[in-house]
């Protein structure tokens, strides 16, 4: 994927990506936290290490989709 232009300074899609895939995994974890599940999590950092990556995985393959 090409470079993302933002008022003339070139960002790496990857970064614009990840930003989002944070906000999404944020969004995520405090409504698992609402819910109580991290009760059933063994660790806790891995959970959240994986729910990031799956939430970045996701985003790469809608924006692949929509280009």
């Amino acid at each position: 994927m090409p470079d993302i232009d933002l008022y003339g300074v070139f960002v790496p899609s990857l970064l614009v990506w990840a930003i989002v895939a944070f906000a999404v995994t944020a969004v995520l974890r405090r409504i698992i936290a609402g819910l109580g599940l991290y009760r059933a999590i063994w660790h806790r950092p891995l959970f959240d290490l994986s729910l990031y990556l799956t939430c970045l995985g996701g985003v790469v393959a809608v924006a692949g989709l929509l280009t």
